[in-house]
């Protein structure tokens, strides 16, 4: 009975690993593209001029390739008063280099606290607030959908880490989110819509099945107050499994890493953080760990985060 019992567990695990092999497998990319994520709000939290840095990316750094999100209460700060100057200054910069561009839309958006709201819409009902959101997101989508720099929508980010940030996102309405994917595909047919889900916590069906692309975090250096500074034990040859078991049930996708993570991990708000302290949570020594570590996942485009702390 014993002798049986191993012989099974030898074969599964055996099965386990032939197939974790497979999924694992995935062309060494010839090249990287790397972009950059850029967040006006963020800038203006660490008391930049958010020109001169989203300027001193595209040239000191030489970025082409750009995430920029249109944060609602930026966008729209009273019902019906649409306010463009940001993104406007963005696009045309990035028309002027030939830079390229995600555009991500909808409540949930990059940075804390991740659900982005006027205040204005706080005080309207639930069925009032989706119906300012679908006509905040089209006027995004109208306003930018000629410009040649734009070249993909993202509609919200990380929709399905529900386990983040509850206190002010609350529960995903899955029903509105595709509702909101429809609003966009049916403005501009011609770009494809990127969902995108948490590469730590994430299970990646509900984002891999809705999009036309999918993108996904990666978080290498963590800090709590328990444990101090560690590291992920998450390998970087999980991202290719979990991207091909997506691949195998829902077919063939574009995916990228769309947030790789090069600042601080911290709790607390980082005007509030010492520089020191800021330092030992990211550095260049951890920074090149972290590009190593992506280079593992064989993603052929990467999209930092952080460039605005690098200033």
């Amino acid at each position: 009975m014993l002798r049986s019992f191993l012989y099974i567990l030898f074969g599964v695990v055996t099965l386990v690993a032939l197939l974790i092999f497979v999924l694992a497998s995935k062309p060494v990319p010839k090249n990287i593209t790397y972009g950059m994520s850029f967040n006006t709000p963020y800038a203006r939290e660490l008391g930049l001029d958010w020109r001169a840095t989203y300027d001193a990316i595209i040239n000191d750094l030489e970025v082409r390739h750009f995430r920029l999100a249109a944060h609602w209460p930026m966008v729209e700060p009273k019902s019906s008063i649409y306010n463009f100057e940001e993104l406007d200054y963005q696009i045309r910069r990035a028309e002027e280099v030939g830079a390229s561009v995600i555009l991500a839309v909808g409540r949930r958006l990059p940075r804390w606290p991740e659900c982005h709201v006027p205040d204005w819409v706080k005080t309207l009902s639930a069925e009032e607030q989706q119906t300012v959101q679908l006509r905040y997101m089209t006027q995004v989508i109208e306003r930018y959908k000629s410009s040649p720099a734009v070249v993909v929508w993202q509609v919200e980010n990380e929709p399905f880490l529900e386990v983040f940030a509850y206190e002010h996102c609350g529960e995903l309405d899955k029903d509105f989110l595709d509702k909101e994917i429809e609003l966009v595909r049916s403005l501009d047919s011609t770009r494809q819509i990127l969902i995108t889900d948490s590469g730590n916590l994430g299970t990646w069906n509900g984002a891999y099945s809705r999009g036309d692309m999918f993108g996904t975090s990666v978080y290498v250096h963590f800090w709590n107050p328990e444990l101090g500074q560690f590291r992920t034990v998450l390998p970087p040859w999980a991202y290719r499994v979990k991207d091909n078991f997506m691949s195998a049930i829902h077919g063939q996708k574009p995916s990228l890493l769309i947030e790789l993570s090069a600042e601080p991990w911290l709790l607390e708000p980082i005007t509030e953080v010492p520089v020191e302290i800021q330092f030992t949570r990211m550095n260049l020594e951890k920074f090149e760990d972290i590009l190593s570590y992506a280079e593992g996942t064989r993603f052929e485009s990467q999209y930092l985060w952080g460039a605005e702390w690098w200033y």
